[in-house]
């Protein structure tokens, strides 16, 4: 009797759970059927640009590239001239240690080791400014074209702009949603004036 009633018990206990979420089930069905039908669409204006193509035509990408390049080269020549210059002193040491006595070898040893470590540690902090240059390059780079997208997008009423270059996520795009060439030409007019202002401002 005792386990008639716990089986009934059971029962009737699976049979509410079934109930309730049949019935708020059903609730949240037809709470959701108005807002479905209601909520239409809205058109989106959708635009992108090649990064390949602007780096390459944007004039201020070329003239920072070219920058950085110098920058590179002329970090680059310092340190193979200070390393010739520690070349150099091995060799010498190499050719004259048969004239010195022990401990004026070991010393110029010493001195010529801490020269090495020095000259580690000067490529390794060449290495850190070029790669803080090139990053703030990016920033800048950056900020001016994001700068001139936001505006372009309200002036022509995009809601968004993609960014396209091979090898990324987007294999197709249409023709007529490249606006590449407006961006470059808007953009190198806008540095064109920067660099005109600036040459003002210097005179």
């Amino acid at each position: 009797m005792k386990n008639l009633s716990l089986i009934l018990n059971g029962v009737l206990f699976v049979a509410i759970v079934v109930l309730y979420i049949l019935h708020f089930s059903s609730d949240k069905n037809q709470s959701q059927e108005p807002t479905a039908a209601v909520a239409a669409p809205l058109p989106v204006n959708i635009a992108y640009i090649n990064s390949d193509t602007l780096l390459k035509n944007y004039e201020f990408s070329k003239m920072a590239a070219g920058e950085l390049e110098n920058k590179k080269d002329e970090l680059q020549a310092e340190y193979e001239n200070r390393a010739r210059g520690l070349q150099t002193e091995i060799q010498n040491f190499q050719q004259n240690a048969q004239n010195m006595t022990i401990a004026q070898a070991r010393a110029v040893e010493e001195d010529l080791t801490k020269k090495q470590q020095n000259l580690l540690r000067y490529q390794e902090t060449l290495t850190q400014t070029l790669v803080q240059e090139e990053a703030k390059i990016s920033n800048e780079l950056y900020d001016k074209v994001a700068d001139y997208l936001r505006d372009y997008g309200i002036s022509n009423n995009y809601q968004l702009v993609l960014t396209y270059q091979k090898g990324s996520g987007v294999l197709y795009a249409n023709d007529s949603l490249n606006i590449t060439q407006r961006i470059v030409e808007g953009l190198n007019q806008a540095y064109a004036l920067e660099e005109k202002s600036d040459s003002t401002a210097a005179q």
